[in-house]
This record gives structure tokens, C-alpha cells and sequence, in this order.
């Protein structure tokens, strides 16, 4: 059945593609056989026999580099070959850093989901004699990161006295209402008592 007629396999292709130009002169055979498979080029995808990395062919101490552009995204960082050299590790570190960069960076640039909170507030006075206006100022003066003021106003509860009920927003992880209350009763020529009339997760 077969003719004698030398025909490549995929192991030619292989060690053909591996080198980049056509051998010496002087290396007659190698040039004789390079020229051959390079007749092939059209049809060699469809030559018998399977093509694998240069490596699987030869000794196994030869630096495979055939299949490293498509299918060794992984093991970038191992070395095959168990070489001390220095200048490999080094490379693999290198490649190891930038791809941990790009990661961060693209975790980065991900919005992060910060958890807030609604929290509607009543400010008790001591009395009816309490300046309101000068209440609500101190109130709204609390400052935190994480903290936004939002709308107010005076509820009657009762003997003329009115409490404040003011809304504010909170990062969750930044403001809790036990530091809300302990900085609004930290004023205490006018906050008789802070409760938290409503809470809702945002």
C-alpha cells in the first residue's frame, strides 16, 4: 500500500515549524528534508500522524517552544525542565506580578457594592424652652464619612414640645446609629434622647 515515497508526518511539522529558517548548506540533509516538508506547507495540517509539542518528540531536555504560544496560558510559572536558572525564575516572577496587577486592577475598576442604610431619627429636647433651630444645627453638624443628612422636621409630641425628626443615609460599615446617638446626645444642653424611628436597608 505505500509508496516509497518519503511523506512527512506531523512530527516533520512539528520540528519544520520549530525552525525558523532553512538550515545551512552545510547541514545538506537537513536541508534536503527542510525543503521537502516545506513542499508540503499547503496540505500539512491534514498529514498523518498527530502533532504535538517539539518537546514530546525529541529529548526530553530540548527547550519546547511549539506549543507554548496557545496552550501553556496556565503554566507560565512552572518549569517543565526543572532548571536552576535564575534568569527563568525570574521571568516567571515577573509575568507572576504583572498578571496579579492586571487582576487587581480589573477587580478594582469593579464598583464594590457598599452596603447603606435609611435611618429616619427622633431628637428628643429637654423642654419646650429648647432652641429647635440651634437643635437641628448641632445635629446636622456630625460629620462622618459614610454620612449624608438628608430631610427634617418638628413633630409635635405633646405640652407644646416638639422633637426633630431627621433622615439621614449611612455606609454601613462606616456609621452605626450607636455612633449616631452618642455623638447627638453629646449635646446635651439640648438633646434630652436620640431613638431610631425607622431603619431600612437601601
Amino acid at each position: 500500500g505505500t509508496t516509497s515515497r518519503y511523506v512527512p508526518s506531523q512530527a516533520d511539522i512539528a520540528v519544520f515549524e520549530a525552525i525558523a529558517a532553512p538550515p545551512p548548506a552545510d547541514l545538506f540533509h537537513a536541508l534536503r528534508w527542510y525543503n521537502h516538508i516545506k513542499s508540503y506547507e499547503k496540505q500539512k495540517a491534514s498529514l498523518p500522524g498527530v502533532k504535538k509539542a517539539l518537546g514530546k518528540y525529541g529529548p526530553a531536555d530540548v527547550e519546547d517552544t511549539t506549543g507554548a504560544a496557545t496552550d501553556s496560558k496556565d503554566d507560565d510559572d512552572i518549569d517543565l525542565f526543572g532548571s536552576d536558572d535564575e534568569e527563568e525564575s525570574e521571568e516567571a516572577k515577573k509575568l507572576r506580578e504583572e498578571r496579579l496587577a492586571q487582576y487587581e486592577s480589573k477587580k478594582s475598576k469593579k464598583p464594590a457594592v457598599v452596603a447603606k442604610s435609611s435611618i429616619l431619627l427622633d431628637v428628643k429636647p429637654w423642654d419646650d424652652e429648647t432652641d429647635m433651630a440651634k437643635l437641628e444645627e448641632c445635629v446636622r453638624s456630625i460629620q462622618a464619612d459614610g454620612l449624608v443628612w438628608g430631610s427634617s422636621k418638628l413633630v409635635p409630641v405633646g405640652y407644646g414640645i416638639k422633637k426633630l425628626q431627621i433622615q439621614c443615609v449611612v455606609e454601613d460599615d462606616k456609621v452605626g446609629t450607636d455612633m449616631l446617638e452618642e455623638r447627638i446626645t453629646a449635646f446635651e444642653d439640648y438633646v434630652q434622647s436620640m431613638d431610631v424611628a425607622a431603619f431600612n436597608k437601601i
